[in-house]
């Protein structure tokens, strides 16, 4: 019940609602009223002071259409699919694993595999969610997520809608690597759209076709770079490991940062730097820790290049959902852009002093070469210069094989070579570094996602003074507002001049700002406490009479408690609790206001 009335109140108070409603909506499309989008940038620049600004790391923004050739070196062509299993009589498409985990109490459908959640949809007789009719029998068949587009006219460029922003960063690594100077360690953030073909999308802002994502990429040296784990030891965190998912009376691990890493429950200390720095600023912007933990992946759904995987996931209308993940990548993303784009994805790692090396060489004789292979010549070369520093023993005897693709069809074809030609030899060589890959460590987060988690964190209804309220608790760090200016009466010019004056000082001074004349000071309240505005100021007659400077009261929603305060001072108190000064301590400077009845009203 209470998810259905935050909806309605997202919808009435302008958070979201679904995009195009004038031509009949559109599925997995939203947008944020002004509510909604205040609240989403408060809560994006939130994530970039955290992760970019305070991280040290620099940020970027990369087009959201890219090449094909990109995403067939990532594996996106190949490997971002999604089952699918269409209705037979009214042929609507759904996700197959969607369905089983509605209708058992499977958690992850999703890592069993297509063939094991086509079984499922027989044994427990899944029928179609628009239609009835029976789903048993019908194809679970994979549906790749990107959308296709055209780049230029004519004969155009194929290209895709981005499915996640890291692939801006792995792409651009070459220059970005210039920028840290060629040092290890450094990362790169991004903010920005990116886009799935959700065969069902679902769940207001958890499942969407258009969606921001926040995501760090670090590089680093595997061999010598360690994260700043002590920074957050001694984090506390819930940790929902892979083996207590599979253990029938399988537990949560209530323990620290520091304690999971040391115990191998987290098995990068990068991954567990992070989780610390996640947990952190997830209660810093407003998410509940008694409705947030950390799961493990289980190794079905964990990507084949990433050693270890964990979804932050929060608890909304009793369901679990993931809204950030955080993946050890290896060298995988820089290893494939390096053997398919043109530049080097590698970075020149110094000695501390040069080497003195061996180092296996060929000089092949392209004037035989050439004859003998003809256009296939170039490449011969180049795969025995591979073969040397690859296997130095292949070239003992007395002839050498070596594969290479037909010029012609490109089919892989061995050819062999004789020694002789190929010139084979080891030779001492000074080196003063080498280049090595960057493993990368990516914390990417699901900003909308994330902003569903804060409303339905947020939502609560009580009574003030015997009147039954709805009202947002949100962090004042992410509030859509910081303060709305009301004057108490409208028929009083000096009440409604120093309003406009309060609430264009309070706007110059960097605050976002509400001004609201409209109904009973009850009726205001009412309105601001339900997008969660933090703190309501109302300029009364108290405020301007006697010989003493103006002050004007100060309501702070969660507890209506009221002080007065200073007109001159207001500025300065209000970014104070922006920033997180507790309430209470602002209440100790200033004198209590004891008021009688909030007027209600809606």
């Amino acid at each position: 019940m209470a998810g259905e009335a935050l909806t309605e109140l997202a919808v009435r108070r302008g958070f979201f609602f679904g995009a195009n409603g004038a031509y009949g909506g559109t599925a997995g499309f939203y947008t944020f009223g002004p509510q909604g989008a205040a609240l989403k940038r408060n809560l994006e620049e939130a994530w970039r002071d955290r992760f970019t600004r305070q991280e040290g790391n620099r940020e970027i923004e990369a087009p959201t259409v890219m090449p094909e050739a990109v995403f067939e070196a990532s594996g996106h062509l190949d490997g971002f699919d999604d089952m699918l299993v269409a209705c037979p009589e009214c042929g609507a498409s759904h996700r197959a694993d969607h369905l089983v985990e509605d209708a058992t109490d499977i958690e992850d459908a999703e890592a069993m595999g297509a063939e094991a959640v086509g079984t499922l949809i027989a044994d427990h007789d899944i029928t179609c969610p628009a239609c009835g009719t029976p789903l048993a029998g019908e194809p679970v068949e994979d549906f790749n997520l990107m959308f296709t587009t055209d780049i230029g006219p004519g004969d155009s460029q194929p290209g895709y809608l981005r499915p996640e922003t890291a692939q801006g960063i792995f792409v651009e690594f070459p220059r970005l690597k210039e920028y840290a100077r060629g040092t290890l360690p450094f990362g790169i953030t991004q903010i920005g759209p990116a886009y799935r073909n959700e065969i069902s999308p679902r769940g207001g802002l958890l499942r969407l076709r258009e969606f921001t994502q926040a995501e760090l990429e670090q590089f680093i040296d595997p061999e010598t770079d360690e994260p700043p784990l002590e920074r957050v030891e001694n984090v506390a965190v819930r940790l929902y490991p892979a083996d207590e998912q599979a253990a029938d009376d399988g537990t949560y691990h209530e323990t620290t940062i520091g304690e999971a890493v040391t115990d191998g429950v987290i098995g990068s200390p990068w991954v567990g730097y992070y989780l610390g720095v996640a947990q952190e600023w997830y209660e810093r912007v407003g998410v509940d820790p008694d409705r947030f933990r950390f799961r493990q992946h289980l190794a079905g759904e964990r990507a084949h290049y990433a050693a270890d995987c964990w979804d932050a996931e929060s608890e909304v209308d009793g369901d679990w959902i993931e809204i950030a993940g955080f993946a050890y990548r290896g060298d995988y993303d820089l290893s494939k852009h390096d053997e398919y784009g043109d530049d080097a994805f590698t970075v020149f790692k110094r000695y501390d002093e040069p080497k003195t090396v061996e180092r296996a060489t060929v000089d092949p004789d392209m004037s035989v070469l050439g004859p003998e292979f003809g256009g296939d010549a170039a490449a011969v070369a180049d795969a025995l210069e591979a073969l040397a520093g690859r296997d130095p023993g292949a070239f003992d005897g007395e002839t050498v094989s070596v594969e290479i693709g037909d010029e012609e069809t490109g089919d892989p074809r061995t050819v062999a070579v004789d020694a002789d030609v190929a010139n084979f030899s080891v030779e001492e060589v000074t080196e003063s570094g080498e280049h090595i890959t960057p493993h990368v460590v990516e914390p990417s987060f699901g900003v909308g996602r994330t902003v569903q988690t804060l409303l339905a964190h947020a939502y609560r209804e009580d009574e003030v003074d015997g009147e039954a309220r709805t009202y947002l608790s949100l962090d004042p760090a992410v509030a859509p507002q910081d303060a709305a200016v009301f004057p108490l009466v409208t028929n009083d010019e000096r009440l409604t001049e120093l309003a406009d004056e309060v609430a264009d000082d309070l706007r110059a001074a960097g605050l976002a700002v509400a001004y609201d004349d409209s109904g009973s000071i009850g009726r205001r309240y009412r309105r601001q406490d339900e997008v969660g505005t933090p703190f309501c100021v109302t300029v009364d007659r108290d405020g301007i009479e006697g010989d003493g400077p103006d002050t004007v009261t100060l309501r702070e929603r969660d507890s209506a408690a009221q002080v007065r305060i200073p007109v001159a001072e207001l500025a300065d108190e209000l970014t104070a609790l922006r920033e997180g000064e507790p309430f209470a301590s602002v209440a100790d400077r200033y004198d209590a206001v004891d008021t009688d009845v909030e007027t209600a009203g809606n």
